[in-house]
């Protein structure tokens, strides 16, 4: 083990924003990047390029198609196939970074759904953030719709994707809410997106 690294001993993987994505996307198979919402003014915000690194978009909406693209990868793999989920946050009007509820639920649920399907050997942060949307379940689509970022959201006319956004496993109702889409290149999988860049808020 890596002591500057202590997380990679475990198979699923857990941390925050542009800094936790750099500290775990070079030793994962795949990052799997939870952004629950679309934020408004991120077309401020300069892409991030992820060209080494496989990358796909994950919310409270595709959780589940998501856990299963990871299935069938790690069967095609024959081997443990390393996830590393990266809640992407959000940013205040300084700049800095915001706590962004909706995106902690929505890298718990993609936790909980890998382990239902037997991947489930969690880093302690990992197993935090699943047990917080485990915990919060029945009351997620609540939770998402009030948050801060649902709220700026619903002020700008945004309201239908909101609703939309905070629907568990519902396909045919999932939202854009990754930050950079014009890039996103076509994946084998429905409900999957793979991503070429990422606008971290911070």
């Amino acid at each position: 083990m890596n002591n500057a690294a202590p997380q990679q001993k475990y198979q699923v993987r857990f941390d925050v924003g542009l800094a936790g994505f750099q500290a775990l996307a070079a030793a994962a198979d795949v990052v799997i990047l939870a952004d629950a919402l679309p934020s408004v003014g991120a077309e401020s915000v300069r892409p991030t390029a992820l060209l080494d690194h496989e990358v796909i978009a994950a919310n409270l909406t595709n959780r589940t198609s998501v856990a299963e693209w990871v299935l069938a990868r790690q069967t095609e793999k024959g081997d443990r196939f390393s996830v590393a989920v990266i809640m992407v946050g959000e940013r205040r009007p300084d700049g800095g970074a915001r706590f962004a509820v909706e995106d902690f639920l929505a890298a718990g649920a993609v936790i909980d759904a890998l382990a239902a399907r037997g991947i489930d050997h969690c880093s302690p942060e990992a197993a935090g953030a699943a047990a917080g949307f485990a915990g919060l379940a029945q009351a997620v689509r609540h939770l998402v719709t009030a948050s801060e970022t649902a709220q700026e959201l619903v002020a700008a006319g945004r309201a239908a994707e909101v609703q939309a956004a905070a629907r568990l496993d519902a396909p045919a109702l999932q939202a854009a809410a990754v930050r950079v889409p014009a890039t996103d290149v076509p994946a084998p999988s429905p409900g999957i997106s793979r991503l070429r860049e990422f606008a971290f808020p911070a």
